[in-house]
């Protein structure tokens, strides 16, 4: 199997034996080595009964400018209560509600202010995944909000329409705070997208499709499970917050907004009869044309815009297949990639809003030339560590120059998944192993699978936004390996201040650590 098929699990070739999983089998946090996990599939026993939740647009206080509106969000982060499933009501937290948080939307050229009030009783942030953003502004673990807090950061969107998303990003609590309820999607508008027939009308046509996997106890509270090799895996599977979810199909063409919100857990999602669908945007936005497939694999952050067309009085089960991440079967079954999971019923009225032709192109995508780059960088992933180092929020790893194009060359040298996000901006993949990405992959991503033992090339440019002092991060989107310290800094600075900085020397210029990567890596 190629490099990028194993990157998209497109071949779901884990036939692995299926066994119920029960609550004693996944063990709890800080119980010791839990039992072994087999594989397991939930196909046929979903009693889907519960609308699908659409969490509500947020209303921002507008402000109209010439060149560009300024929206201000008042966010709240708060404990809450959720009725989610049948034991009993559940202790959440969320934004400006009790589980999860509302939409955010903006267009390109609008200036954004967040005012953001903790009102939880542990310091949290706010991380805007897949923003481009001045690094004060970015949530990370330099921006913490103590409870009773607020802060207020501002920028204005300068990237394509995209679906992008938020989340608390803590640092060593970031798996927690996200699995008791924090995260929320910010939708991007430009003109280039809207000039496009596709569908658009929110919670209607246009669906946002948050998949989380939870486990609760006999009185409905969450359980925070073994973490094992990846992290928590839950036996429930949410979206937008809802168990056992029905979308009710209003038109022949019905966009998803699917993010993969989990913080561990691999889907390859696809549906239960095997129909195809058009891929029309990854993480950073459209892609160039519609891409028909009849699976995606997303790992924990990253997002893909879909189109399935049904017909009158239909109905089709959303589903999550088997994925061959590249593993053995024990680790595999440990991390649930050989789960076949339903995920959501869809369920067509009798009479729909009839469907316009698809465009054939979405998008200009301006591709990033190798021959441009000035910087090659290495990066391996390995047992909680990136190149050998744990995350120090007092050390910077790497200095890049604000207008340069670099190449970062990302492997995972390591039995486990790995993905790898990488903060403030947007990169193209040039190949996975020794192969070009697919159509699927070749728009602008900022978060991506590590295939063990296979070198990911990536390309990006830092345009602006500089500081000397404030960094962003990069680092494995599985939550728990991010906690444990998978995760290093890097600042963009301005042309003449790459040495105002003092940044670590790299584990491997002493001789003192891996620098390149092994025979598997190349």
């Amino acid at each position: 199997m190629s490099p990028a098929d194993r990157l998209l699990g497109r071949r779901h070739v884990l036939r692995l034996g299926v066994s119920g999983l029960g609550l004693a089998a996944l063990g709890a946090a800080g119980c010791g080595s839990a039992p072994v996990r087999t594989a397991r599939s939930t196909v046929g026993q979903v009693d889907f009964r519960h609308a699908l939740h659409i969490p509500p647009l947020a209303e921002p206080t507008r402000v109209q400018g010439d060149d560009g509106a300024r929206l201000t969000f008042d966010l709240a982060a708060q404990e809450g209560r959720a009725h989610i499933v049948d034991q009993g009501e559940t202790r959440t937290w969320g934004i400006n509600g009790d589980h999860l948080g509302p939409t955010l939307r903006a267009r390109r050229g609008d200036t954004v202010i967040v005012r953001f009030t903790n009102g939880l009783s542990e310091t949290t942030t706010l991380h805007w995944h897949g923003m481009h953003l001045p690094a004060e502004a970015d949530g990370g673990p330099h921006q913490m909000v103590e409870p009773g807090e607020s802060w207020e950061p501002s920028w204005r969107i300068a990237q394509p329409a995209a679906t992008l998303w938020y989340h608390p990003h803590p640092h060593g609590e970031t798996e927690a705070h996200v699995h008791r309820g924090i995260a929320g999607l910010f939708l991007l508008d430009d003109d280039e997208e809207e000039a496009l027939d596709l569908p658009r009308e929110y919670g209607v046509d246009d669906i946002p499709v948050i998949v989380q996997d939870r486990t609760f106890d006999a009185q409905g509270q969450l359980v925070e499970t073994s973490h094992r090799n990846n992290g928590m895996l839950g036996e429930t599977v949410l979206v937008n917050g809802t168990a056992d979810p029905v979308l009710e199909v209003s038109a022949e063409r019905t966009r998803l907004r699917i993010l993969n919100g989990s913080g561990a857990r691999s889907y390859a999602f696809g549906f239960e009869d095997g129909r195809t669908f058009a891929m029309i945007a990854s993480d950073g936005g459209l892609l160039p044309a519609p891409v028909r497939m009849e699976r995606i694999m997303l790992t924990p952050g990253e997002r893909a815009e879909i189109l399935v067309d049904m017909e009158p009085a239909e109905e089709v089960v959303l589903r999550s297949f088997p994925q061959d991440l590249g593993l053995t079967r024990g680790m595999a079954d440990s991390t649930g990639s050989g789960d076949e999971l339903d995920i959501m019923l869809l369920r067509a009225a009798q009479t729909l809003r009839p469907a316009s032709a698809l465009p054939s192109i979405l998008a200009r995508l301006e591709a990033l030339e190798e021959t441009a780059a000035s910087t090659v960088r290495g990066f391996e992933l390995r047992t909680n560590r990136i190149n050998g180092r744990s995350m120090d929020r007092g050390r910077i790893d790497e200095v890049v120059t604000a207008g340069t194009t670099e190449i970062w060359e990302v492997w995972n040298d390591h039995g486990q998944p790995h993905n790898v996000h990488i903060h403030d901006v947007q990169f193209q993949i040039l190949s996975v192993g020794a192969e070009p990405p697919p159509p699927e992959l070749a728009g602008w991503k900022d978060t991506v699978y590590l295939p063990p033992h296979e070198r990911v090339r990536l390309i990006m440019r830092f345009s602006d936004y500089t500081s000397t002092e404030i960094p962003y991060m990069y680092h494995c989107h599985l939550l728990w390996h991010e906690d444990q310290g998978m995760m290093g800094q890097f600042v963009v600075v301005a042309p003449g201040e790459e040495d105002d900085v003092d940044v670590a020397p790299r584990l491997g210029d002493d001789g003192s650590g891996p620098r390149e990567p092994g025979p598997h890596g190349h």
